[in-house]
This record gives C-alpha cells, structure tokens and sequence, in this order.
C-alpha cells in the first residue's frame, strides 16, 4: 500500500501521510507526496488542498537514516515544497503530535496552518549538527522575525501549539482529529475567500532583527566546535535582508557544507546511538513491561533524594525512607529547595511544584517500602552496608517488587544474592545530580529476569532518562573506563605535571571539565573510598603507587571542592593552583621511585588518558560487559561530560584510527614500562586494527 493518498470529497481534496510510526519523510514519501500532489493538480475542479497524517504524530522529521545514502537530495525535498507553496488554490495543513525538522519545513510550504491541542513545533536540525535545509531558515524568519526564529533554531526547542498559535505559526488550534478540523478550517477559508499565502514571498514583521542577529552571531562564534549555529544565524540574516530564491541558495549550500562534516557525522552517530541503547540483544519483543506506579527510594541524602526527584518528576508516587530523622528532614529540605529555586526562576508553577510534592511521602519505617513496585537502595557506596540493606529489601519488599542498586561499581550479583530473590533485582545507577543527569546504567545481572529489564528499560524512558544496560564487573561501563582514565591522570600528577596541565590538555578536545577538577568536585573522599572498595574486592594491582595520590589526599582531609582542598585550592567554585599538591605529588614520587620530568605534553596526556580508556573499552565489549561500542559513546556523552561533537571515545578512536590508537599504546608501553600489564593492548582493538575494521562489524543489534 501506498504511504500517500489523494482523494476528493466534498470538493475538496485531500493529501493523507501514513507511514507509520513518525510519518518520516523519506525518499518514499517523498515519491508519495509528489504523486499525489500531482493528482491535485490535474483536477482544476478542487478550491482547496487538505494535507494531514495519519497515526499519532504529524511528520516528525526527516529519515535521518537516509542523509548517508548517495540518493538522499534535500534539493529534491525543497522542490516539493516550492510547488506545494506555488499552489495557485489554498493548501491547508492539520497537524498534531511532532511537527519537527522536514514536517515543520512542510506545514510552513503550506499556505495555512491549524494544529490540534498539544501538537509541538520545531526545527531541531542544529542537534545533529546541521541546519533546516528545505526552506526553514527562509520561511520561518519571514513568519515570525529573527528573534523567535533564532531561539527555535539554535536552541532545537520545539514550541508548544498555544506559543505557535500567539507567534502566527499556526493559525488555529483546535481539539479533536485532524482530518475533521482540517476539513472544518478549510471550509471557513473557503467561505472567507481566502487566497494562498506564501511564505517566500512575505517580509518579516517589524523588530530589532538586525540586534538579534549580532548577538547570535557572536555567541555562535564562541562555538566554533558546532558551525551550523553560525550558519544558521547567516542563512537568517540573509532571509531578512535578501530575496527567497538567494537565501534558498544560501541554505542549501551551508546544508550540504554541513552534512558530511566531521561534527555532524559525530552528532548523528549518538542519535542513532542512543536509539539503539534500549535495544537488548536477547531481550524478546513480546516480553512484556512490568506497570511501575510506586516507587520506594531507601537513602535520602543527596543521590536517593535526587532520584526521588526524577519520579516525582514524571508523576509517580514515591516513598523516601532514612533510618536518622536528621537526614530524612535533609532529603525532604533538598527537593523542596530545589522546586522552589525552579519556581522563583519561572522554570515551573507553584501549583506544579505543590503537586509534585504531594506525591511524596516519607518515613523513618522500611515498612513504608512494602506496597512500592520498585525499591531503589542509595546508601553509601559500602559492600559491607549494601549487603545487609539487601538482606533487609529482600524481606520488606512485596513478592514481585523490583529490587535496584544505585550502586556505581560494586558487585550486583552478590547484592542480587543477599536478598534471596536474585530474579528481581537490577543495578539503577544514576549519575548526581540524579534529577538532571540524563544517563541511566542499567546492570543486568546473571539472574535478572528479562521482565525486570524491560520494565527498568521502559521506566527509565519515562522519567527523562537515557538507559544503557552494562553486565556485571567493577565500575560496570563508566566507572571501570573513568578507573584508568584517574589512574594515568595520578601517575601524570607525580611525574610532574599539574592539575591545570592535565585538565588544560583534555578540555581541549571540548570535555567540559578535566579529570583533576572532575574528582575534586566528586569529592576526593569519594574517589579514594571506592579504590579501598576496590581494594577489598581484590581488584586491585599489586601496585603500591597505583591511585597513591587520591588516597594521600583523602589521608590528608583534602576532599576536594566541599572541603576547599584537593587538587585545587578553592575560592567558593573558584578552582585555584595549589603549590601543596605539587609537594605531595612529588614526595608520593620519591617513595614509589617514579622520576619526575619537566617535558610532559599535552599531546603525551591526552593519549595516556583517552587512548588508554578507549582500549578498556574493548576489553569491556570483548567480556560482553557492553553490548556495543556505540553504547560506550552514549555513557561518556550522556555521564561524563564527552563533547558531543567528537561522538564519544569509540567513535573518536575510529576517527583518529584504531591502528594509531594501537602503536601509542604499545609506544607507552615501551617507554613507561608495563610491568603490571596497564598498556596490555585489548586483543580485539588489535584485531580490529589489523583487519581494518570498525567497531560497527561487532554490532549486536
């Protein structure tokens, strides 16, 4: 069956999308849409043209599938669009749902626009790196003025149907189906007389555009690493100082600059990556989600009270429970805080704020947890505390009850173990603060039960996160990865190089924060308690200089930004130089015989640092810890702060080129020594280079 329909009744003909499940367009619908049209055009008999979708969204972009394919043509697309605009009888479009990217681009080809209550608008395109090149940054600033225009673009942010209705973008909004409001708006332009509008041929209203447009040029220019802001905003200057059919051309130059650039291939490579993240291999389709509508948090400080945050969030009833009172009243104080900071920034209603409140109910009782379909522990990072706090779940839950860890690296098979039903237990580690950070590791344990990851699967989309399922090891994906990353970072800080020297090279390549002021504002008591864990666990090298630094500094009470010491000396948030943490590397030095030099690059800490975490991760994807490499990418983009840009540290090693990757770490490990294996190169990085491969040949699903 054809994806596009044309028929007429009522003297009116009618365009229907139906190409299921976003209504993409693609070279298919394309192919469609013009066929149809054709139709339109052959019956001079129809007034009036009706184009709407089918489903539950409008077109909600474009297949982005498709831009690789040599016979992809946003030419081709931009032509539809003129000739439904060229239209010398008024076309009308109802949309709903998703109105994003190409189907924005089409609704504003169309000479009117009514959209059913709720529907969204936008032109995300800036998001992968590219920018609307089928008439968006000609159209919309002719409709709207550059102010508006610019904040969608750049931003991505897609506008409500009241704020599209208040800025013009839509002419109506109206409640029930499409194909019936449609029909009813354009019987009233018909009764009106109403001719085609057309955009193109439209100057922009009355504004400051010419202040817009210098202010967004200059905060582009500060982002050299994503051009299309920059050339977005020139392809809006042009649209209002210029004629269509020049800044058409402009556009789909800067577009066709745009799509093969390094930036953009990064971008799309973690859309589709993230996509691809709840994809388990293994996991049936038909495996059904579990219905999750209480959920009990056991730990209220500052990670149990941000995850409560994160359900309160999304409308579900949640239980926080904390065996002191004072810490109970802590949690309770930091999620009112924090609403009331959003409402005071206008960032959400009072009323909002009361009602989410009112889904929560504390207590000094585990009994509390009983009735909760999911528990989520978040006590302190101890083996020895979380063992017996899931001895103590495994009794309080109700039968059937989700029983999660927070942890971020302990072993969750053994904690699976301690509550006596292993079947119902997954690791839920959130990354702090919980209630903003995207990024959800899913731990699948040995026993987890396929139900249970679906249903933490499907959770995870609902409360605003982006989950990526990790077997069972220490550190799981992130942590294990970050583990060698600390590590060369401390063997760099005795060598000689500085907190400053070692962030300084890494920021560079875009990461918003080095590992040196990373640590100190996690709290260096922090990172040294989970090498002790470590340690305990028996993960440890026998090494007795390895992680020596984060451990002397906790020795020494210098916990990092919360204590106003720790790499850096600290000014309120100010990070200073501290000339006492050259003094306790450099004697750190002296007791494990590491000579210090003065010749320390940034090129040298830049592949000891990132080269080394990219060959733990293969060792990750050949233990089957990580199902993909680009799941890696989506934890380092999503947790730790990687530049988005440069699509995650599997993705800029196959950039830089996994042989190269190899002969610098088989170079460290010939002039550093490899005594305890660190520089052991991954034998599937060594076979992935040898063959010439990419990581998309081990792709599990």
């Amino acid at each position: 069956m054809s994806n596009v329909t044309f028929h007429s009744a009522d003297g009116i003909g009618r365009i229907c999308i139906s190409h299921p499940p976003l209504n993409l367009f693609s070279h298919r619908l394309l192919t469609g849409l013009s066929a149809a049209l054709a139709q339109f055009e052959a019956d001079a008999s129809l007034p009036l043209l009706l184009i709407y979708c089918e489903g539950p969204s409008f077109v909600a972009g474009a297949d982005i599938a498709e831009f690789d394919n040599p016979a992809f043509s946003a030419e081709a697309i931009n032509a539809l669009l003129n000739r439904i605009e060229a239209q010398t009888r008024p076309v009308v479009v109802a949309v709903h749902g998703t109105v994003l990217g190409a189907g924005m681009e089409l609704a504003l080809a169309c000479h009117y626009r009514v959209a059913q209550q709720g529907t969204r608008l936008g032109l995300p395109e800036v998001k992968l790196g590219i920018l609307p090149g089928a008439g968006g940054t000609q159209r919309l600033p002719r409709l709207v003025g550059a102010t508006l225009a610019l904040d969608m673009m750049l931003s991505g942010r897609p506008v409500p149907a009241q704020e599209a209705l208040a800025s013009g973008i839509v002419d109506a909004v109206e409640k029930g189906d499409p194909l019936a409001f449609g029909l009813a708006f354009g019987r009233q332009l018909l009764a009106s007389g109403a001719q085609p509008r057309r955009l193109s041929a439209q100057t922009a209203p009355p504004g400051e555009h010419s202040q817009a447009i210098a202010a967004a040029l200059d905060a582009a220019r500060k982002s050299p690493q994503y051009p299309a802001k920059e050339a977005i905003v020139l392809c809006v200057q042009q649209a209002l100082n210029g004629d269509f059919a020049s800044g058409a051309r402009a556009e789909a130059e800067a577009f066709n600059r745009l799509l093969p650039s390094a930036q953009s291939r990064a971008l799309r490579h973690l859309f589709f990556a993230q996509r691809r993240s709840r994809q388990i291999p293994g996991l049936e389709r038909q495996v059904p989600a579990g219905n999750i509508e209480q959920v009990g948090i056991l730990g209220a400080g500052t990670m149990g009270s941000g995850i409560a945050m994160c359900f309160l969030n999304a409308g579900i009833r949640t239980v926080l429970v904390d065996a002191a009172p004072a810490g109970l009243e802590r949690g309770l104080q930091l999620i009112r805080s924090t609403y009331e900071a959003q409402v005071a920034k206008g960032r959400m209603g009072a009323d909002q704020a009361s009602a989410r409140l009112a889904l929560l109910t504390t207590s000094l009782d585990d009994q509390a947890l009983a009735p909760c379909d999911l528990v989520i522990e978040a006590v302190f990072e101890d083996m020895a505390l979380k063992l017996q706090v899931c001895r103590r779940l495994g009794e309080v839950c109700k039968p059937g009850a989700i029983i999660a860890s927070n942890t971020s690296t302990l072993d969750v098979d053994a904690l699976a173990q301690a509550t006596g039903r292993p079947a119902d237990v997954v690791g839920m580690h959130f990354f702090s603060p919980a209630n903003i950070m995207r990024l959800l590791e899913v731990v699948r344990g040995a026993h987890t039960a396929p139900q249970v990851l679906k249903t933490v699967i499907d959770l995870a989309g609902k409360i605003g996160k982006t989950p990526v399922v990790s077997g069972v090891c220490f550190g799981f994906i992130g942590n294990r990865m970050a583990e060698v990353y600390l590590r060369e970072a401390e063997f760099l800080l005795m060598e000689g190089a500085s907190p400053a020297q070692i962030d300084e090279a890494v920021q560079a390549l875009g990461l918003a924060m080095g590992p040196c002021r990373m640590l100190d504002m996690a709290g260096l008591d922090v990172g040294a308690k989970t090498v002790i864990e470590c340690g305990k666990a028996g993960g440890l090298p026998p090494d007795a200089s390895y992680r020596a630094v984060v451990r002397k500094m906790f020795e020494l009470g210098r916990f990092g930004q919360k204590s106003g010491l720790g790499y850096y000396r600290y000014e309120g948030r100010q990070a200073l130089p501290d000339p006492e943490t050259g003094r306790i590397a450099a004697e750190l030095a002296q007791a494990h015989g590491i000579a210090q030099r003065s010749d320390i690059a940034a090129q040298e800490i830049v592949e000891r640092l990132l080269y080394s975490m990219v060959n733990e991760g293969c060792k990750i994807l050949d233990e089957g810890i990580a199902y993909r490499a680009s799941d890696i990418d989506v934890v380092w983009a999503a947790g730790y702060g990687f530049p988005d840009f440069r699509g995650g540290p599997m993705f800029m090693a196959e950039q830089i080129g996994l042989a190269q990757i190899v002969e610098r770490l088989e170079h460290q490990a010939t002039t550093r020594g490899n005594r305890y294996g660190y520089w052991n190169v991954s034998p599937l990085l060594q076979r992935l280079a040898a063959e010439r491969q990419g990581f998309d040949s081990l792709q599990a699903a």
